[in-house]
């Protein structure tokens, strides 16, 4: 008796720390506060679902509740043999027909939803990013604009945004959870979709799909503005000056040392320019576009965007983001000039509409 109460002790705490972990997160990091199309239409799919599992849910304990109480077996009938109603034709329609349906009621909303989220028949009229995943990190190309950028997606919001998805290495999945639904990111075949913000706002995406030892820490973020500060963000990225001095000798000289340790080779600093390519069926950047790294509000898409993690995120990525592909790909660095280089990239700051503007 005493084993058999610990255990139940033991299951009733597990609930507890369930129903209460449940309740924690991050804001624009949940699907249960859709803030979007996509969102709006996934949220329906799970109220739908959920409304069906609890009514099967209720009608399944009513009828063992009812089972167990008009059938146990009453004192005097302990060789007592109920009804046998095995092979009985109509209670076997009766289960069979019923799932069928509710089955039914799940599938035809979902199909619905999904090629609806996957329609790019409007695509030419609106904006079209091509997206680039990465181990483990996103890159953004604007179609006809001539910008790339990483990490952080500008999108204006009540609009429509088509996204055209590619893997570079193995499969990625793009989720934006308060803005959009899932969608697979492969190496061998582009999926699109489309993703619409109603507010403005910053909003946290991840990738759902196993891709290695980092894939935890594959964020980015989505940056909803009004469409005149998008216009004018589009404007800021058209016009990068390259030929900007830095503000001040730190780093001035930590441009110089990006440029001799074969920084340039994988980070491009022009919003138009991608780097190296990451393999010849990609035709994609090795390494994150930098052009407006100042403007970010994270270091490697998870560390507070701030010099001393970016010195960190320099010196030692491994340790911060296993089995990343920066590691080892240039000379070792000593302190100094890690700060010199940290100093100059936070200086890269091409625009006013930034994640903080948004309401980061």
């Amino acid at each position: 008796m005493r084993g058999w109460m610990g255990k139940t002790k033991v299951f009733f705490v597990f609930m507890l720390l369930a129903l209460f972990l449940a309740g924690c997160g991050i804001e624009n990091l949940t699907a249960l506060e859709p803030k979007g199309y996509g969102a709006e239409k996934s949220m329906d799919l799970i109220l739908l679902t959920t409304l069906i599992m609890t009514g099967v849910f209720i009608v399944v304990m009513v009828i063992y509740v009812i089972t167990l109480v008009r059938f146990r077996r009453k004192k005097g009938q302990e060789n007592y043999i109920p009804e046998q109603v095995e092979g009985n034709h109509k209670l076997e329609v009766i289960w069979t027909v019923i799932p069928i349906i509710l089955v039914l009621v799940i599938a035809v909303p979902t199909v619905l939803a999904t090629f609806d989220l996957s329609d790019d028949s409007k695509a030419d009229e609106l904006i079209n990013v091509n997206v680039k995943g990465n181990q483990y990190w996103w890159h953004f190309e604007y179609a006809g604009e001539e910008i790339q950028t990483s990490q952080d997606l500008y999108i204006p919001t009540g609009e429509r945004v088509y996204l055209h998805m590619l893997s570079s290495d193995v499969i990625h999945s793009f989720w934006v959870p308060s803005i959009s639904g899932k969608m697979d990111v492969n190496a061998e075949n582009v999926n699109t979709m489309y993703i619409e913000a109603y507010d403005e706002g910053v909003y946290w995406g991840k990738c759902a799909e196993l891709c290695g030892p980092s894939h935890s820490l594959m964020d980015f973020k989505v940056i909803a503005v009004s469409p005149d500060e998008y216009d004018e963000w589009v404007n800021d990225m058209q016009n990068v000056d390259t030929d900007a001095e830095p503000e001040n000798a730190v780093a001035q000289e930590g441009q110089e040392l990006f440029e001799a340790n074969n920084c340039m080779n994988c980070h491009a600093t022009d919003s138009a320019a991608s780097g190296i390519e990451a393999g010849p069926q990609n035709n994609g950047p090795f390494g994150p576009n930098l052009t407006n790294f100042g403007d970010r509000s994270r270091v490697a898409g998870i560390l507070e965007h701030n010099k001393e993690n970016l010195v960190d995120w320099i010196m030692d990525p491994e340790s911060i983001k296993p089995g990343n592909k920066m590691t080892g790909q240039y000379p070792e660095l000593s302190q100094d000039e890690a700060e010199s280089i940290a100093e100059y990239l936070l200086q890269l700051q091409p625009s006013e509409i930034t994640p903080e503007s948004a309401g980061d």
